[in-house]
């Protein structure tokens, strides 16, 4: 074989490189017993059913012709396959390497169905898979399911269920930007963390671990030294488009489909809710196991949450995506979501209603200047004076935040809120948090006021208790803690807090935290080295004496007789029926079954070896 096509083989069967020196190692780790049953797992209905056959018709040698399987398939399963299709399958059965074709010259196409293969086979097929005859009959009825739904409705349907979904999930991916939420050890979100995100993404608190899940293998977010964070495909995720959002989530989705998910959903049925899609990954994958059960249920749970399904009622952009079509999905599927507004009704008490959902570019400044308190397809947002502080603390001024609200407002800007706005920019900075320097270590930051009550309070709030707060003077305290985690604690206690700088100028603070990926090199390529160490390291002799050295040591670890060939200084070659009791320095010890003494022979010196005689 090419080498291209054993480093394929390799890679599908998931063979471990590490340990595997010669084209021995692998192929023993190839028919090995786990690797045997993995293959089996990967296979489809129609493969499984053909090698079964072929197993069932097989001599002892284990070698027989196309024909033969065609003409012996009437005896023992229904619906033979026609040539055409045999030999598709025979080509598929040969890349995975459970067996192996050869050209029989004028007698057409052969193949090698190799002893071990055969022998895990048929101890499957008398544990836990059917046998030949019902692998190769005919789907049940009713397993292929037809579309006798309202197609229109189960779209609209889908799309409303993306929408909350792509929201939620912004919720969430914003919320960890700016608080990581702390993964357990033993697994699951601390419950604060848990019930933090939930509250942010208006979900109930069960339905928060499927949605962290999804964000996850999307790349929102990542778990990293014991914390979720968000990504950096997360933090331009939330500055795309509705649209784009979803385009993201859909294509990850079917990125990660295994293989025999894809071609099961894309030929054989549409998209099931999980109990149909692991009903029919079942029949079609007889061997799948528990791996399949758990990626149906999966993909199916999810392709409902992205609107792909609905209870598992599949729908055209669905059906667009598994075939790989994501231009027409997402064109169906935003035909379908509300549009966003660009403009908002601001109240006189202090509330800010947006008709429609928001361009994330405008919604995200929102969130700056305002919190969210209702997330529907109408949000919600309030302003209150500790938010205004936070926008300050952002870089914005009374200024940039009259001017972004008068441009985004249907109703103006009502005087309540501008005095608001106006009052708490004048106060901001009242209250400074600043770093200090290591000779007045082990205090890291300082918190200043000139104004005594303020600091006063400050310094006996029992929200911030647990930044060891100490009185240095009679306007300033210092603290353990950095002077970022002392601002955004004062900040979070609502104090107009500024950070400064040595000079004492205000600079900005950036609460958003992302998991930076440091650059790596190359991965090594373990199967191409794996490779490259089997078709290098052998040639015609030292292949044909390790392969006679793996016969012989095989013989002696089973205690078995083997007839050996030997080629005697005259030219000669003799069979002796040997028992080896060791190989090793390229030398052989055996018992002669004949004359019942030792022999001691050079493998060098041997011919072949071949099964001894039945006694």
């Amino acid at each position: 074989m090419e080498r291209e096509s054993v480093a394929a083989a390799v890679r599908a069967r998931r063979v471990d490189p590490s340990g595997i020196d010669d084209v021995f190692d692998l192929a023993e780790a190839l028919l090995a017993d786990d690797s045997l049953d993995h293959a089996f797992a990967r296979l489809d209905r129609r493969l499984l059913a053909f090698l079964a056959v072929a197993v069932e018709l097989a001599p002892d040698d284990g070698r027989l012709a196309l024909d033969r399987v065609l003409e012996g398939w009437p005896g023992i399963a229904p619906d033979a396959p026609g040539r055409e299709d045999a030999a598709l399958r025979l080509d598929a059965l040969d890349e995975r390497l459970l067996v192996l074709t050869d050209d029989e010259g004028g007698n057409g196409r052969g193949m090698l169905v190799q002893r071990e293969v055969a022998d895990r086979l048929r101890a499957r097929i008398h544990d836990d898979l059917p046998d030949a005859a019902a692998l190769a009959a005919p789907p049940p009825p009713g397993l292929v399911r037809g579309d006798d739904v309202d197609q229109g409705l189960v779209s609209r349907l889908a799309a409303e269920r993306a929408f909350r979904t792509i929201a939620a999930l912004a919720e969430i991916v914003a919320a960890v930007s700016l608080e990581p939420a702390r993964e357990l050890v033993r697994g699951g979100i601390a419950l604060p963390d848990a019930k933090r995100l939930a509250a942010a993404a208006g979900i109930e608190l069960d339905e928060l671990p499927a949605l962290m899940d999804l964000a996850s293998r999307s790349g929102l977010l990542t778990r990293d030294t014991g914390y979720w964070l968000e990504t950096p495909r997360g933090e331009a995720w939330l500055e795309a488009e509705t649209p784009d959002r979803w385009r993201l989530l859909a294509t990850a989705w079917r990125d990660r489909l295994p293989d025999e998910l894809l071609a099961l959903i894309a030929d054989r049925s549409p998209i099931g809710g999980p109990a149909a899609l692991i009903d029919e990954a079942r029949w079609f994958y007889p061997a799948g196991g528990a791996w399949l059960d758990n990626r149906a249920r999966v993909v199916s749970a999810e392709a409902d949450v992205l609107g792909l399904t609905v209870s598992g009622v599949p729908v055209p952009a669905g059906r667009a995506v598994v075939s790989g079509d994501i231009g027409h999905a997402v064109a169906a599927t935003v035909a379908l979501l509300p549009g966003h507004v660009a403009q908002v009704y601001v109240q006189h008490d202090l509330s800010i209603v947006a008709p429609g959902p928001l361009a994330p570019p405008l919604d995200a400044r929102l969130r700056v200047l305002a919190d969210v308190e209702a997330r529907e397809l109408a949000s919600s947002y309030r302003v209150s004076a500790a938010s205004v502080n936070r926008a300050l603390a952002a870089g914005e001024t009374a200024e940039t935040l009259l001017e972004f609200l008068r441009g985004i407002s249907l109703t103006g800007v009502p005087q309540p809120l501008e005095y608001l706005v106006t009052e708490t920019a004048t106060r901001y900075g009242r209250v400074r948090v600043g770093s200090l320097g290591p000779g007045e270590m082990p205090a890291r930051s300082y918190v200043r006021s000139d104004d005594d009550g303020l600091i006063g309070t400050i310094a006996v709030d029992q929200s911030l208790q647990s930044l060891g707060l100490v009185r240095t003077g009679p306007h300033r305290l210092t603290s353990r803690f950095g002077a970022d985690v002392v601002f955004w604690a004062l900040s979070d206690a609502r104090y107009p807090v500024a950070a400064e700088d040595e000079t004492g100028e205000i600079v900005v603070l950036r609460r958003h935290r992302v998991a930076r990926v440091a650059e790596q090199s190359p991965a090594r390529d373990l199967v191409a080295e794996l490779v490259a160490r089997v078709f290098d390291g052998a040639d015609d002799h030292s292949t044909e004496q390790a392969w006679l050295s793996r016969r012989l040591e095989t013989a002696a670890r089973d205690r078995s007789a083997v007839t050996v060939s030997v080629r005697m200084p005259g030219g000669d070659v003799v069979d002796f029926v040997l028992e080896p009791t060791s190989v090793a320095n390229g030398r052989m010890r055996a018992r002669d079954r004949a004359t019942d003494i030792e022999r001691t022979l050079p493998i060098s010196a041997i011919a072949g070896v071949s099964d001894a005689p039945a006694e």
